[in-house]
């Protein structure tokens, strides 16, 4: 039965997507609480973006019971180093295939809702430069295409340029970017490198739109882009902005999947 469930979660922090992570577990017959019963818990999920103030973390963690483990996204050094101080292991969510591909779904239509508020025009018929084709690109250009905008992929990789060919996109080379640029007046970039800097943007109209939804330090030249009169967007953490309640119950899985997969889940 659901409330004989054993495994007591502590889920801190207050914004949306973990109240949602918290909620999710509870309609799965979990107990959950708050960091105040911190000692009580079997599994930490902490709150995201996992990064510094290794100290705090450290205390924190020292209050968790023995052979409590604890979740996080993004977990940097800093915070793997707490963690291994305070005894407690540290499992980063955010490395799982299955989230990273459910997270380009908000991410996307995240992506969508920043274009038609910064734009003038419809998308059905517009050309849109979709620049990476991995787990982010497949997911935006595909709804992109759904709604009528004439999408063109640029890739790296032969494999996947032929992927998009296969569902109906245009696709073209990296090499090609500087050429293919004047046909677009809108251009997402999802390649966490270098991609557009002073010569390729200046390759844009002025007042076209260049959304960077990469990863830090991104793709695009911001100050470049100014410079020039481009529209420049950097667009981060689109998951927990746009839908948190849906990111919320997609961390919530995932960690029960990964202790499951351990022979935690009890």
């Amino acid at each position: 039965m659901a409330n004989e469930r054993k495994t007591v979660f502590a889920v801190l922090g207050a914004d949306a997507r973990q109240r949602a992570a918290a909620d999710r577990l509870r309609q799965r017959g979990w107990q959950v609480v708050g960091g105040e019963r911190l000692a009580a818990a079997d599994v930490i999920l902490l709150p995201m973006p996992l990064g510094g103030e290794s100290e705090s973390l450290t205390r924190l963690l020292a209050g968790a019971k023995p052979g409590a483990v604890a979740f996080g996204g993004r977990v940097g050094p800093a915070a793997a180093q707490a963690a291994a101080q305070a005894g407690v292991p540290l499992r980063d969510y955010l490395a799982r295939e299955e989230l990273a591909v459910l997270n380009a779904i908000p991410t996307a239509e995240g992506c969508i809702a920043l274009l038609l508020q910064n734009r003038t025009r419809t998308l059905w018929h517009s050309p849109v430069l979709v620049l990476g084709y991995g787990r982010c690109g497949a997911a935006l250009a595909v709804r992109l295409a759904a709604l009528g905008a004439r999408v063109t992929v640029a890739a790296r990789s032969p494999g996947q340029r032929a992927q998009a060919e296969s569902r109906g996109l245009n696709a073209c080379g990296l090499e090609e970017l500087t050429h293919r640029l004047p046909g677009f007046e809108t251009v997402v970039n999802t390649i966490p490198a270098p991609m557009l800097g002073h010569r390729e943007l200046e390759a844009l109209a002025p007042g076209s739109l260049v959304i960077d939804l990469a990863s830090l330090p991104g793709g695009v030249d911001l100050e470049a882009a100014e410079e020039l009169g481009i529209r420049a967007i950097r667009a981060l953490s689109l998951p927990a902005r746009c839908a948190p309640v849906t990111a919320g119950e997609f961390v919530a899985d995932t960690v029960l999947a990964m202790l499951c997969e351990e022979g935690l889940c009890v």
